[in-house]
């Protein structure tokens, strides 16, 4: 059997756990390649996702070799059959396990920021992982569920080795595996895809995981699809509204359609998490967006943006709440254009990436508290937006995130501008004043 990714791993093992769905269960996601294979199987389950922390010992000269495993709790596993095989000494062992208690320290930090890990006690944990070889980590796995106090430990993964159970039997309630070959060499040779997986993938798995639990369970924000009103035209958008929300920043993206950008998700949900709703949406429609020169159109974007913010005005769940924007590449113009309309009149502004020196005479006229964003590596944007920040009158900062490139595609940049624009609204947007006592910042 050959796996397409880790992806199809999960959905074929959600089916196959298809019968734990309606208990009480959690699924413990092993980074980091158990986690998109985890996500999969909460997703199936509709079950909320955790990370487990554990971290094989590798061998001094073979580090795919794992001497053993430690985990989350001081837990430590030890393969006395693999030490004997590559001859490492008790020095060696207690080496790479100072490294790699520094690692899982530090992942798990990153992972899960201030979250405290999922309660298992007394529930059923699902231990995933996208394949078992040694088992030392599978192993170390389990036994962190059973010391939190787990009612029933079900170990599940897509291939392992003939004598799996052999193996691990003694360390779960049930084991599951889709796939023992006989001719087991390694996890990677069942997939056919079997890339590396990265820090920034293990902690959008957890969020997206969290968003899909929380709908299910009904605990997560309003979140629903929208058509916004412009002139005569209706673009598509997606409205998220976290109870108690104390504003909503309304996105411009560069290429008109702001509701699919990757990018774009990911700082809403940062915004979401702080409890600050969020406006996604198209500000050209399919037809429009055939015509590039749509996309540099600022006056057209800026007015859509303008008829949008007064959509959100009139909207009975967003009526009082104050309104930012937030725009990246030619959206950000369109932001600061729309920022200096009197009837738009935005609590605050954010850029990523933006241009908005396109804004030209504008700029002078915006009177919202403006953050610009920009990375340190994207050298000609910057330039651009130092000589805009110049013109601007209000409010203002420039924040330079080191070593990031326009897209912001580095490893923790695109989270550093969620946390800048995080604190940026939170900071900027109060409740709505009644109209009649609006004036200038």
């Amino acid at each position: 059997m050959l796996l397409t990714d880790r992806l199809e791993a999960g959905r074929r093992l959600g089916e196959r756990l298809g019968y734990l769905r309606g208990q009480d269960v959690v699924v413990l996601g092993l980074p980091r390649g158990g986690v998109p294979v985890g996500a999969a199987v909460a997703e199936a389950l509709d079950a909320p996702l955790d990370i487990c922390m554990v971290r094989k010992l590798g061998a001094p000269q073979q580090p795919e070799l794992g001497m053993g495993a430690i985990g989350e709790d001081g837990v430590r596993v030890i393969n006395q059959e693999v030490l004997r095989a590559t001859g490492a000494g008790e020095a060696d062992l207690e080496r790479v396990e100072a490294q790699e208690r520094e690692v899982l320290r530090r992942r798990a930090d990153r992972y899960r920021g201030a979250h405290a890990p999922v309660p298992v006690a007394g529930r059923t944990v699902v231990v995933v992982d996208d394949g078992v070889a040694t088992g030392s980590t599978a192993r170390a796995a389990c036994r962190i569920a059973r010391a939190r106090g787990a009612a029933r430990i079900v170990l599940a993964v897509p291939v392992a080795p003939l004598d799996f159970t052999g193996r691990l039997g003694d360390e779960a309630d049930e084991l599951v595996c889709l796939h023992t070959p006989a001719g087991f060499l390694a996890i990677g040779q069942f997939y056919d895809d079997f890339t590396q997986v990265g820090d920034d993938e293990v902690t959008a798995c957890l969020r997206q995981a969290a968003g899909h639990h929380d709908r299910v369970a009904g605990t997560g924000p309003e979140d629903r699809e929208v058509e916004v009103a412009a002139g005569a035209v209706r673009l598509r958008g997606r409205l998220t509204l976290p109870a108690g929300a104390t504003g909503v920043v309304a996105f411009a993206h560069g290429s008109g359609s702001g509701r699919h950008s990757p990018r774009n998700r990911f700082v809403a949900e940062g915004l979401n998490r702080a409890g600050l709703g969020t406006l996604l949406f198209d500000l050209l429609t399919e037809d429009e967006e055939r015509d590039r020169a749509n996309v540099f159109d600022i006056a057209l974007l800026a007015g859509r943006l303008t008829d949008a913010t007064a959509w959100l005005r009139e909207e009975p769940d967003t009526e009082g709440l104050a309104i930012g924007y937030f725009g990246a590449s030619t959206g950000a113009a369109a932001a600061l254009w729309a920022a200096a309309e009197p009837s738009a009149h935005p609590a605050a502004v954010v850029s990523r990436g933006g241009r908005p020196d396109l804004a030209g005479p504008r700029l002078p006229e915006v009177t919202a508290p403006t953050l610009l964003i920009v990375g340190g590596a994207d050298t000609q944007v910057l330039d651009l937006n130092r000589a805009a920040q110049a013109r601007l009158r209000c409010e203002n900062r420039l924040a330079v995130v080191p070593g990031a490139t326009h897209l912001f595609e580095e490893p923790g940049t695109l989270e550093r501008v969620t946390e800048l624009a995080r604190d940026w609204f939170t900071e900027h947007l109060a409740p709505a004043r009644p109209e009649h006592a609006k004036g200038p910042c």
